[in-house]
């Protein structure tokens, strides 16, 4: 009998200092690097693999949503980059548009829909037209460098007062609305390229799970 009480303190010491040990331990601890989850839910030390960059810590809604612009464009900057300078004029079927004409599309809404913002920093001159890999490229540069600065003109109060929109959206929207709309609608064309890529046997640099 004496045996058997042994036994069961023994066992609730051990259990005891397990639990200890779990209750000591920092909530909420960022992954080592390289160890991001890769389902694009970047984490702070994460190396959010597969989906770019990790995010930032943020405490603000500016900062969430420079974040997101960044990661969004970054990615999206990295994976034009990645398709072949001959295939530019690339279309799945003819009735789409060439990918130079899809990755434009997103410079030119970003454009009006980025300057309806009200910011101080002045749109740049992009070659709207723009058909080649070295000429699309210098036009994402200029809409990256913009689109960033613009963003971070806006603090959290500014950013949640309303403005006036491209007609598409109504007569008011939140300055937070247009910039939600504008990432939506360029990891929307970016899952489109995604295919466009593809197709050419190039694999997506945010998908390729194998890299830094």
């Amino acid at each position: 009998m004496k045996r058997v009480v042994s036994i069961l303190f023994a066992v609730m010491f051990v259990l005891a200092t397990v639990a200890s040990s779990f209750a000591q331990a920092p909530q909420g601890a960022p992954a080592a690097p390289g160890q991001g989850r890769g389902d694009g839910q970047g984490r702070q030390g994460g190396g959010g693999r597969g989906r770019g960059p990790a995010a930032p810590a943020c405490a603000t809604l500016a900062c969430d949503l420079q974040a997101d612009w960044t990661r969004s464009s970054e990615n999206f900057y990295n994976l034009v980059n990645a398709m072949p300078e001959d295939k530019f004029a690339f279309k799945p079927t003819p009735a789409q548009q060439t990918f130079a004409e899809r990755v434009m599309h997103v410079v030119t809404i970003d454009l009006n829909l980025l300057g309806a913002l009200g910011g101080k920093t002045p749109a740049p001159a992009v070659n709207a037209k723009a058909t080649s890999k070295a000429d699309v490229l210098a036009a994402l540069k200029q809409w990256s460098t913009w689109g960033d600065a613009v963003i971070k003109e806006f603090n959290d109060q500014q950013l949640l007062e309303r403005v006036t929109p491209p007609g598409f959206m109504g007569s008011s929207a939140s300055r937070v609305r247009l910039i939600s709309f504008e990432l939506q609608h360029t990891q929307d064309i970016y899952g489109q390229l995604v295919v466009y890529v593809r197709l050419n046997g190039v694999t997506p640099p945010a998908s390729n799970r194998g890299g830094v």
